[in-house]
């Protein structure tokens, strides 16, 4: 698998010793916006809660031929 999409401006601000692979719930449309590269991790974030991990703020543009039922562009 090779990596998409990853927060380098993480790594340059803050001590990162330990990383977490995880998997994340998507939608069909952001997907696709995923796989066209259009998405932004720069004020992303992780918060735990109810025993899980919930990425905030990542913006995940909207797909452009998806149609009118499209996905919020930074839903958790």
């Amino acid at each position: 698998m090779k990596t998409v999409v990853s927060n380098r401006k993480a790594y340059h601000n803050y001590l990162i010793p330990d990383s977490v692979e995880a998997g994340i719930v998507l939608t069909g449309n952001e997907i696709k916006s995923i796989r066209a590269r259009r998405v932004s991790l720069g004020d992303a974030y992780i918060r735990p809660q109810a025993g899980e991990l919930w990425l905030l703020s990542a913006h995940i543009a909207r797909y452009e031929v998806g149609g009118y039922l499209s996905h919020k562009l930074t839903r958790p």
